[in-house]
Parts: C-alpha cells; sequence; structure tokens
C-alpha cells in the first residue's frame, strides 16, 4: 500500500488494516469456540470469490482451499505457500500449478514436482529490531515449547555449555512442558518467561549472546532467526531445512549437525561481529526487499 497498490485485505471482521477489509468471520477460528473453521473457512472464501473482479490480482496466504475456486475466475491467482502440513495437500497443488503461480518462502522448500514462480523470503521492519551490539550472557530459545522446536535440545545444549537458558514461547504440548522444562526450571538451568510480544520480545532477542535454534525438521524458514539477527544476536542451528539461506556458517553464526557441535559453536560465539548479523537482515530480508520482489512478480503475472 505504501507503494501505492490499492489493497484490500480479506479477514476477520476484528483485523487492523489501513487498507480496505472485507470480512464476514467475526474472529479467529482458535479464539472463539463457537467459530465451526470449516464452516467459516468456506463463508471467508466464498466471500473472496464472490467478490473477485473487483481486483486485477489475487495474492492467497490462507493454505490450499482457495486453489480449488482459482478456475471459477479469470483473474490471476499468486500463492505464497508457507510450508506443508502434510504429504497428502501435495494433488491439490499439482492439480493447480499451470494456474497458480506458486511462491516458495525458501528455495529449501520447494517441491521437485511443482512449478513455481518464485522464491521470495519473508522479509521484517528492520526499524522494529534494534540492534543490541552488546548481547547479553544468557543464551536463548524463542519459540514455541514443542518437540518439533527443539526445546529439549536447546536445554541440554546450553546445559553442556554451562550457562542459563532463557526460553520464551507459547506453551505448545502442556506434558512435554512438564516433563522436560520444568525440571530444567527446577534446577535453575532454565529462566522461562512465557509468551513474549512488543518491546519485551525485542529486549529478549537482543539481550541473549545466541539463540539456539536446534529445530527437529525441515523448517520452511525461521521468522525469529531472522529477527534475533536484526538485533545483532547470532544463530546456532541444526543444518537443515531453510537455515543455510538464513544463516551465514562462521559470520552470522554456526549451521550444526550435533549437541556437541553446538556446544562448541558457544564457545565461538565471540568470534561473530553482532553488527555483521544485523548488515545481512539489511541485506537480504528487510520488508523493502520483499515487497519489491513481490510487486516485481505481481507486474509479471499482470504482463506490465
Amino acid at each position: 500500500m505504501e507503494r501505492g497498490a490499492d489493497v484490500t485485505l480479506f479477514a476477520t471482521m476484528d483485523s487492523e488494516t489501513s487498507g480496505k477489509l472485507s470480512a464476514v468471520c467475526p474472529a479467529p477460528y482458535s479464539e472463539d469456540p463457537a467459530i465451526d473453521a470449516k464452516v467459516w473457512e468456506m463463508l471467508h472464501v466464498a466471500n473472496l470469490f464472490e467478490k473477485a473482479e473487483e481486483f486485477d490480482l489475487i495474492h492467497n496466504q490462507a493454505d490450499f482451499v482457495p486453489l480449488a475456486f482459482s478456475r471459477l475466475t479469470k483473474v490471476p491467482m499468486v500463492a505464497t505457500i508457507h510450508g506443508f502440513s502434510s504429504e497428502r495437500i501435495m494433488p491439490i497443488y499439482k492439480a493447480y500449478e499451470d494456474h497458480v503461480h506458486y511462491v516458495a518462502i525458501s528455495n529449501a522448500d520447494r517441491r521437485l514436482e511443482l512449478r513455481y514462480a518464485a522464491t521470495i523470503h519473508h522479509g521484517i521492519r528492520l526499524e522494529d529490531f534494534p540492534l543490541n551490539s552488546l548481547g547479553g550472557d544468557d543464551l536463548l530459545f524463542f519459540g514455541r515449547i514443542h518437540p518439533d522446536k527443539g526445546t529439549v535440545e536447546a536445554i541440554e545444549v546450553a546445559r553442556g555449555a554451562g550457562q542459563r537458558l532463557v526460553a520464551a514461547g507459547i506453551i505448545q504440548d502442556q506434558v512435554y512442558y512438564q516433563d522436560h522444562v520444568v525440571p530444567a526450571i527446577d534446577r535453575g538451568d532454565v529462566v522461562y518467561k512465557g509468551s513474549l510480544g512488543g518491546l519485551d520480545r525485542v529486549r529478549a532477542l537482543g539481550c541473549a549472546r545466541a539463540l539456539l535454534h536446534l529445530v527437529k525438521f525441515d523448517e520452511p524458514f525461521g521468522l525469529s532467526v531472522v529477527e534475533a539477527l536484526a538485533c545483532g544476536t547470532p544463530v546456532i542451528a541444526f543444518n537443515r531445512g531453510s537455515m543455510p539461506e538464513l544463516i551465514d556458517h562462521g559470520v552470522t553464526g554456526f549451521l550444526v549437525d550435533s549437541h556437541e557441535a553446538a556446544v562448541d559453536a558457544i564457545g565461538r560465539i565471540g568470534d561473530i561481529d553482532r553488527s555483521a548479523c544485523r548488515a545481512a537482515v539489511a541485506e537480504r530480508f528487510d520488508v523493502n526487499r520483499m515487497t519489491d520482489s513481490y510487486l516485481d512478480l505481481y507486474r509479471k503475472v499482470l504482463g506490465c
């Protein structure tokens, strides 16, 4: 919108936007148990396609359901694929690859069997994440408390390095939290901050010695990685998924293959220039770079 595009956002009624809002669903499914997700998702998608001819282009960020309606209008569609929830959804992506312009959020998340229009990394507003040139003494885990996100791995690596871990994020697996995180809190190995937003989020990201991002799946992107780097905090991550696209090994952090290597990397964090971490984000993951890439794609799709 800041670049002059006329944007209508199709979202829930309680959404805030400086653009035009078109909404039928009163609130997010997860926030109101009276809202049936399947019913209201269909009403939401129908609202878009009943108005489709008002637009030059549809940008779908709502997973695969809108694809099934895309041939019912002549208005072209760009679809950003924010990872694949299951291999079982692949048939619908394959069925519409000749009609919808797919965008991958990392090269690592591209599927060889699908046709893509582009890979466009996420971008952040750099001014929202000020550089902390000093950092702090504690290591940081920032993400969902869930086995996939490597909470236990972060605890074990921090303990192996003889350092305290600050953990922040929603508890998505209560049993996992009680069995693994609570005992570490009781021992004094971990300080759990809960879910952080706003200034508390920025403070946690910037005041860490390093972010431990030891996820146990091939993550499509990893916004917390980029946000930490923007604040000057180096990242130690398992070398899988999109991490090699986000982290410059030895420059903005370390890519490792084992707990032992992660512990060793903590000992080398002092070699990382925190200003170099921020510079890498400014060059590759700034919101303006992302916006330029999407506008270029829109023009290509529209032939203008």
